[in-house]
């Protein structure tokens, strides 16, 4: 009797809600990020249409907008954009993975600490735009040469931040997987990555940032092609409306660029309070 009556008191209880995500006020929502972009555009619009901006100084964004498509139609926004795209997507993989690599070791073994960090931090207080001449006596005005420079400035970033995340795990956390035997491997599986994870993302997304910075730097010699040929290109022929497109689309890659980090956060480290 007892055993039945709980029964149909149970079937009675509605189920709890799952936890999730409460959905706050709807100003909190996240189409507020977009809301002081929009703003600019509007009062940028209306400046232009008031003729409180000169066009050849900065074009509406109307203007920007038709030279977009023109170029859309001919088919070289889309060809440059590509290469581009190329070039950066290369350099990341090639400065990031070795950034992350030397990030492990030297955040890992004092020995390769004492041996390589003071020459990497000595290395990165060079600037970029110091290195053109003889990136190009070295590589020529070819592609080596781009990548190279790509590569280079998101080295550091992702070198810094997986260093800094390795050195920043608590030591209890390594000789409690000494004295459960795990093998090195298994102690880098199971501590060293878990625990350097969210500073290798922070730097991975401060290098997606510096990645376009260096491609544009990389794209003003020699190039005959890409986003940053495209605007120099453009400033021979007083192009205004295509050099504003050019530096529109570098700010909506590196949108893009952030957003992917912040989503593979989300995926990676789901018990990080993001904002």
């Amino acid at each position: 009797m007892t055993v039945g009556t709980r029964s149909r008191t149970q079937a009675a209880v509605p189920a709890a809600p799952r936890p999730g995500r409460r959905a706050g006020p709807i100003w909190q929502g996240e189409w507020v990020r977009w809301l002081v972009p929009l703003l600019i555009v509007l009062g940028w619009q209306l400046a232009a249409s008031t003729d409180l901006l000169n066009p050849r100084v900065l074009p509406a964004p109307s203007a920007v907008v038709t030279a977009a498509w023109e170029l859309a139609r001919s088919g070289e926004l889309g060809r440059h954009f590509l290469i581009s795209l190329q070039r950066a997507g290369l350099g990341i993989l090639i400065g990031g993975g070795l950034g992350f690599t030397f990030g492990i070791l030297t955040g890992t073994f004092r020995a390769a600490n004492l041996l390589l960090d003071t020459t990497f931090q000595m290395i990165r207080t060079i600037p970029n735009l110091a290195l053109i001449p003889l990136v190009i006596l070295w590589f020529g005005i070819g592609e080596s040469g781009k990548v190279f420079l790509i590569a280079l400035a998101t080295f550091f970033p992702v070198y810094l931040n997986t260093l800094h995340g390795v050195t920043g795990i608590d030591p209890r956390l390594t000789e409690m997987a000494r004295v459960y035997g795990l093998t090195p491997l298994d102690t880098f599986r199971r501590v060293t990555l878990p625990g350097a994870l969210p500073g290798v993302l922070v730097g991975v997304r401060y290098a997606l940032g510096i990645s376009w910075l260096a491609l544009v730097v990389s794209e003003s010699f020699g190039a005959s092609s890409g986003i940053g040929f495209l605007a120099m290109d453009a400033r021979e022929f007083f192009r205004t409306d295509v050099i504003v497109l050019a530096i529109v689309i570098y700010a909506l890659i590196g949108k893009a660029a952030d957003a992917s980090v912040r989503l593979l956060e989300r995926r990676l480290l789901p018990w990080k309070v993001s904002a």
